[in-house]
């Protein structure tokens, strides 16, 4: 069931109004919420709820157990009975192939074939189980009741592409009445304290601002989704990257950058929807993507890219390493473990290790040349220059607004390249785009026209646009009346349908 579908707005339709009319009840709410999401779910294939119900009763008896249980090891053997059942699971069902053919062709050891077919969104609850049972095995969060648990792993606003929410973000939002308190990061945004407890609801039902931010998520989500990625993909993404050799350098090179816009707008119109829609329902979900191609490193990308992701790779797996607690050398290797598993959570494939490793290497690059960049510093400083000198010579933003500019045209570019390997089947087929950028110079151009110019440039451009204006223009919109939000929103629905092409492709993330 495809958010921008008719189909999704009966449901929804339905949906939603119940849960505002059950919101005072907290029990007949959960069970509704929780029956929703298993009707959404069952919507792509029913048999697999009866996976999802397994993997809830399983974390859930882990959790209790482990907060249970005084004894150390006996904690650990009930996080280590829910972690390795999580990743069983996921393993079996996303890779299993993937090794029985690696384990034939490296060693000749055959395996029985399966016919498995991959269950959609099982990376994403997975890792929500995960980061569930570790957060109470820290003491970072109680073992929840069943039931809320149970809401906790299913809710179908973000069940089948994220974002990955984590329980000690959503479970205080399950308590009645809710409230809600922000602070300020210093940098204009604005981010809610721990434990996060809102009040989206009045009496006389969801709060107008939230209403409008709500319909402005889901509309832009729309856009992204409908108007520019598959518009991009059928222009000129899937012809370049299915026959490089067919076309020209320059076809090919714009059917890169659109693959780049393509991902970008597909996945974060999703999430947009996604934390729409649970605004709806009265939760507020973790910002998932920050503008990514505006990153002046490779590091801020990552900041910036699927950002639910990039936490819980670095909180479950990065630091847990021992992060850069043990020297530089030990730094690198962790780096590279944690984005080759990063790599091999979007695909069982070697082009996603491959992709994950590429960007390991260019974050122990960028870090190791920071931690140089001081030394040199230091050795041509003059003498009588004092620290101060020194802190500013290596600040990250110091330099010319030109040298800035020079550096995310590196970034995007780097960023682009790895999305050659992601969107190939094959490294050989990753090297064939490689080679024509190379050689196909000097003929003409069949799939970049003025209009996919024009998306393209567009949307990269769209990212440059002021933090603080786009906030300024958000809260005047939001705060218009009801009547005028509802209103709006119709007509940008009946224009994002006359400007998308016929029918809604699947999303890219939900094959991970």
């Amino acid at each position: 069931m495809l958010f921008p579908t008719f189909t999704f707005a009966a449901f929804f339709a339905v949906v939603l109004p119940v849960s505002w009319a059950l919101k005072r009840f907290p029990t007949p709410w959960k069970l509704f919420v929780l029956g929703a999401s298993y009707w959404f779910y069952a919507a792509w294939d029913r048999r697999f709820v009866l996976l999802l119900v397994a993997m809830t009763l399983v974390n859930a008896a882990a959790a209790r157990m482990n907060r249970r249980f005084a004894h150390p090891g006996a904690r650990r053997a009930a996080l280590a009975v829910a972690v390795v059942f999580d990743l069983g699971v996921l393993a079996f069902f996303k890779y299993y192939g993937f090794f029985t053919q690696s384990l034939e062709s490296s060693f000749g050891i055959s395996s029985p074939a399966l016919s498995i077919v991959l269950p959609i969104g099982i990376s994403f609850f997975t890792f929500q189980a995960i980061s569930y049972a570790v957060d109470v095995h820290r003491g970072d969060t109680d073992p929840a009741p069943l039931l809320d648990f149970a809401v906790y792993l299913s809710f179908f606003p973000q069940l089948v592409a994220g974002p990955i929410v984590r329980a000690r973000e959503f479970l205080p939002q399950m308590r009645f009445p809710r409230r809600s308190r922000h602070r300020g990061n210093g940098s204009g945004r604005r981010e809610l304290e721990e434990p996060v407890q809102l009040e989206l609801w009045s009496d006389r039902g969801l709060d107008r601002i939230e209403l409008g931010r709500a319909a402005q998520l889901i509309g832009r989500g729309m856009f992204k989704k409908v108007v520019v990625a598959d518009f991009l993909a059928g222009a000129i993404v899937d012809e370049a990257f299915a026959s490089p050799g067919s076309y020209g350098a320059v076809d090919v090179l714009f059917g890169v950058y659109g693959y780049a816009v393509q991902i970008y707008a597909d996945f974060s119109g999703y999430t947009d929807m996604a934390i729409g829609v649970a605004l709806l329902m009265g939760f507020r979900f973790p910002q998932n993507f920050d503008r990514p191609y505006a990153a002046v490193s490779i590091q801020d990308f990552w900041r910036r890219w699927h950002m639910t992701l990039s936490r819980w790779l670095r909180d479950y797996l990065y630091i847990p390493l021992g992060g850069n607690r043990r020297g530089r050398v030990r730094t690198y290797v962790n780096l590279l473990v944690t984005m080759g598993l990063g790599g091999l959570w979007h695909g069982a494939a070697g082009v996603f290790v491959v992709w994950g490793l590429y960007h390991g290497v260019g974050l122990a690059a960028e870090r190791l040349a920071g931690q140089l960049r001081p030394a040199r510093a230091l050795a041509g400083r003059a003498p009588d220059a004092g620290p101060a000198a020194s802190r500013a010579s290596s600040a990250p933003g110091a330099g010319s607004a030109l040298g800035e500019w020079l550096r995310v045209l590196a970034v995007f570019h780097f960023v682009c390249a790895g999305w050659v390997l992601f969107n190939s089947e094959t490294l050989a087929h990753a090297g064939d785009v490689f080679e024509r950028l190379l050689s196909g110079w000097g003929t003409g151009t069949e799939l970049l026209t003025p209009t996919v110019l024009a998306v393209i440039v567009g949307s990269v451009l769209a990212q440059y646009v002021p933090l603080d204006f786009a906030e300024r223009w958000s809260k005047r919109t939001a705060a218009a009346p009801s009547a005028v939000t509802a209103a709006a929103f119709a007509v940008w629905t009946m224009i994002v349908v006359a400007l998308g092409p016929e029918g809604v492709a699947d999303y890219i993330y939900f094959q991970f």
